[in-house]
């Protein structure tokens, strides 16, 4: 599935090139100083997704490695109980 999605991406990288080498576009534009900002929040995103996702993919290898290991998460929290004390 790797490797489907690599030779994707590769060829989508290549059309671009190929098209910007073939049609040889010049742009002369001014780029506003704001647009860093959004380069930033940008980039931001995409750390904070990447992270979300490592993060939920190493909880969920954790947990089928102590399953395999016989160990318990909780092992050493202390549970209240649900009684209700009313005076």
């Amino acid at each position: 599935m790797i490797n489907k999605i690599f030779k994707t991406l590769l060829l989508t990288v290549f059309t671009l090139f190929s098209v910007m080498l073939f049609f040889g576009v010049n742009g002369q534009a001014y780029i506003d100083p704001s647009v860093m900002t959004y380069v930033i929040q940008a980039v931001a995103g995409v750390v904070v997704a990447i992270g979300a996702t490592a993060g939920i993919y190493l909880r969920k290898a954790k947990k089928k490695i102590n399953d395999k290991l016989g160990l318990e998460e909780n092992r050493n929290k202390e549970v209240e109980t649900d009684d209700i004390i009313v005076k």
